[in-house]
């Protein structure tokens, strides 16, 4: 038997280059940040500090120590508790704004409005109104995150298809039915997909709101090593921070990726 040549032959090395790809981009990165540190060490000395092999050691050692631990869950609860937030405020509103016109009508020049506001500009009255602790940092993660869960939602309800409602409407079910058995089950991808826009947007808003009045956090350890010259420690929080955001996105796209799947019409 002839050995495969041509398009055949070749697929193997294209899917072997498509997985080695992301591994050559981090390789890159990496010898980028590699000769950034070397260039600028040659002007500030304690630039080496910061080096990749500095950073790893260092990650290591704290790692090792515990002294990250307290401080990543720290960070991932108040994640967890404002993205829970964010769906029990997002999720109901969406579902308002898209089913009443004259609900819509009313707020969305209100909503147009604050969603375009920084969620960090509302640190000093957050700070004023809650004090210190957690609850600040909470408001401002659940302002950040439930702009896209509530948007998502309304696109959600506005892509549902009508005949399913007519439907609905036609078999005398209640509004309660309706919403439970072809509202919410249709607007389940757009609110997964509200809801990972949520984990990139409360993850970035998270570092500078930890460093608002708490004694734990990711971003809170930020400013403590940036306090104490530990820039080796600092560069190796921002990987960790890099890291959990990477996989908090890859846990909502597989949510997303099995609730489409699920729900797709079975041959």
């Amino acid at each position: 038997m002839a050995a495969a040549t041509g398009p055949v032959a070749a697929a193997p090395a294209r899917a072997l280059g498509r997985r080695l790809l992301p591994w050559a981009g981090l390789l890159a990165a990496l010898a980028l940040w590699e000769l950034g540190v070397a260039a600028l060490a040659s002007r500030t000395p304690i630039a080496h500090t910061f080096s990749p092999g500095a950073s790893a050691a260092a990650l290591q050692s704290l790692l090792a120590g515990g002294e990250l631990w307290p401080h990543i869950a720290a960070s991932l609860r108040r994640v967890l508790i404002g993205l829970l937030l964010a769906l029990l405020i997002g999720v109901p509103a969406g579902l308002a704004l898209g089913l009443s016109p004259t609900f819509r009508l009313a707020v969305t020049p209100l909503l147009q409005l604050l969603r375009m506001i920084s969620p960090l500009s509302w640190m000093p009255l957050a700070v004023m109104a809650l004090g210190i602790g957690d609850a600040p940092v909470i408001f401002l993660l659940v302002f950040a995150a439930v702009w896209p869960v509530l948007l998502n939602t309304a696109a959600g309800v506005a892509a549902l298809d009508p005949h399913w409602l007519r439907l609905a409407r036609s078999l005398s079910a209640t509004r309660g039915e309706t919403l439970r058995q072809v509202i919410l089950p249709g607007v389940v991808a757009h609110v997964l997909t509200g809801f990972r826009l949520a984990v990139g947007i409360l993850w970035i808003v998270l570092v500078p709101a930890e460093m608002l009045g708490v004694s734990s956090g990711l971003g809170y350890f930020i400013l403590d090593t940036r306090d104490r010259l530990a820039y080796d420690e600092l560069t190796a929080t921002i990987v960790v921070i890099g890291l959990l955001g990477y996989a908090l996105d890859a846990l909502a796209r597989l949510a997303w990726r099995r609730w489409t799947r699920g729900a797709a019409p079975q041959d």
